[in-house]
């Protein structure tokens, strides 16, 4: 697998199978891209090109102590696509990974890019506000920080069950831990403040391309309504908004079936 190294001389992971029109999967915190199992591996038989890159800090990606804002992280991401050669790509975010796909989208112009998707993700922001009355208080990231310091393993353990809604087995589960236990830990602290208060209002402005955005409404960390159906409104017409009705956040697993056919539809 090649490793793509960034500006300030980070590597980063990156998977790069099957051919085809590329499809960039960006993955969610606190995990890293083999979180898209169930998609990649279908998506790659289908004849499309599908890179999957660990974020900086995670995964099998350098960890440095610093960049986990969404300018580094969008500026990550034009590195994979120029390096890789990338051109007429779908960029895909799950969760956090929303965000990259939003900031690509207005830092970058939407270079190479012929369609988005944003996958149960915190674009175009999370952060309570007066533009944002249905959004989340930032104690709520507070409170996530210091349960990290104090016991990292034992709050993602717990923080995994709500993530899925508790529709998973034990071995999702401690696949999950594993991953997120990967990462560092400081990137895992930096990137509550990157994901959590982070406001990607302006970028939506930003997508002139198709874009699908698929929310669960049973989505308990990363409620839909200053999210998904959020960003569907703000982007418009381009927008085309899947809600499942069942779904928590970790809708990639829990309706991974669903979702895979979902996007291969919107894909073609």
């Amino acid at each position: 697998m090649p490793l793509v190294t960034t500006k300030d001389q980070t590597q980063l992971y990156v998977k790069d199978w099957g051919e085809g029109r590329p499809v960039v999967l960006i993955h969610g915190w606190p995990l890293n891209s083999d979180s898209w199992e169930y998609q990649a591996v279908r998506l790659a038989e289908n004849g499309h090109r599908v890179v999957a890159y660990d974020r900086r800090g995670f995964g099998r990606s350098g960890q440095p102590f610093q960049g986990y804002d969404y300018d580094t992280m969008a500026d990550d991401l034009d590195t994979v696509m120029r390096e890789l050669d990338l051109k007429d790509a779908a960029i895909v975010g799950f969760s956090m990974g929303g965000g990259e796909v939003a900031r690509y989208m207005s830092r970058h112009e939407g270079r190479n890019i012929r369609a988005a998707g944003l996958i149960a993700s915190v674009a175009p922001g999370m952060l309570k506000s007066d533009k944002n009355p249905d959004g989340v208080t930032a104690d709520v990231f507070e409170g996530m920080k210091e349960g990290l310091r104090k016991d990292r393993p034992e709050f993602l353990r717990e923080f995994f069950k709500g993530f899925y809604g508790n529709k998973v087995s034990e071995g999702v589960l401690h696949w999950s831990l594993m991953m997120a236990m990967q990462a560092s830990p400081k990137a895992t602290l930096d990137c509550v403040d990157a994901f959590g208060k982070t406001d990607f209002t302006d970028d939506m402005n930003a997508f002139g391309v198709p874009t699908l955005v698929v929310h669960g409404a049973k989505d308990e960390t990363v409620p839909a309504d200053p999210s998904g159906r959020r960003a569907a409104r703000l982007i418009g017409q381009k927008a085309t908004l899947k809600e499942y009705d069942d779904a928590p956040h970790g809708l990639t697993a829990t309706h991974a079936d669903r979702f895979f056919e979902d996007l291969a539809a919107f894909l073609k």
